[in-house]
């Protein structure tokens, strides 16, 4: 072989190696950015995991020790419908065990929600009497004033006790005060059962809608039958409302209306009650 054909079979030969080192050079270099892609976007999503907070939750409770209304599933489905409306998660439970001081500190509002009777123990009381001097928010659905009454302190939270009604479903004007009306609403016409209270809580709270003894039979407050209310007189806020026995009346959309206002009140949202 001559000098000339040695030259040119060793160029070939590193023609060859720098092709094969090329080829496998591409695809690691191509892959390389893909593996860095995939771990950014990994990262990427376990930051924002981390710093997304809970959303701001709400507790819903049900439990009755006397008489149980059969509208609260339809209370507890609107109230979670009008919370989502307000970003807020819905926690529903009978469990009492729910208020102790750990618990409720997740909590910007309870709701009762015709709930009857005695349904908290000594302890569980205490704790919730702390967390609404905290700061703490209460809700009444109805019956929530057929609760406790031989707990000063929650008659006094309520606004008023329940002390009797008409039998069965009235029709009655409903009149809200000083623009505390859904959209601006100042009448309404309801059908539900009325309750009638110990005292007339107006002296010691907001009151936001009364209704019209004289159109239906049974009131015993008189002419000025407050069903609505709102106060702040226990250290957080209050806000309660006399109607949602019916069914039906869930599915309203002024009494939703009047709901969604008094949980954006309820949870700091807005200060109009």
């Amino acid at each position: 072989m001559t000098f000339d054909h040695r030259r040119h079979r060793v160029a070939r030969m590193g023609a060859v190696r720098r092709v094969a080192c090329l080829a496998l050079a591409i695809p690691l270099a191509l892959a390389a950015p893909a593996t860095v892609h995939a771990a950014d976007h990994a990262a990427a999503r376990a930051a924002d995991g981390a710093t997304q907070a809970p959303r701001p939750a709400l507790l819903v409770f049900t439990r009755t020790a006397g008489w149980r209304h059969d509208s609260i599933p339809q209370a507890v489905d609107a109230l979670r419908d009008l919370a989502a409306q307000a970003g807020l998660e819905v926690v529903h439970s009978e469990d009492p065990a729910m208020f102790d001081e750990a618990r409720l500190r997740r909590f910007r509002a309870v709701v009762f929600a015709n709930t009857t009777g005695e349904v908290l123990d000594a302890a569980q009381q205490a704790a919730f009497e702390r967390y609404i001097a905290g700061g703490g928010a209460f809700m009444g659905v109805h019956a929530a004033a057929d609760t406790h009454k031989r707990w000063p302190w929650y008659g006094d939270l309520v606004g008023a006790w329940f002390k009797g009604h008409p039998p069965g479903l009235q029709r009655s004007g409903v009149r809200f005060e000083s623009g505390r009306g859904p959209d601006g609403r100042t009448h309404w016409q309801v059908t539900d059962e009325l309750y009638n209270y110990r005292r007339n809580p107006r002296p010691s709270v907001d009151v936001i809608a009364t209704v019209d003894e004289s159109a239906y039979a049974g009131g015993t407050m008189g002419a000025d039958h407050p069903i609505a209310w709102c106060h702040a007189g226990a250290g957080g806020r209050a806000w309660y409302t006399g109607l949602g026995h019916a069914q039906a009346l869930y599915a309203d959309p002024v009494f939703r209306a009047h709901l969604l206002r008094g949980l954006r009140y309820a949870t700091g949202q807005s200060d109009a009650c």
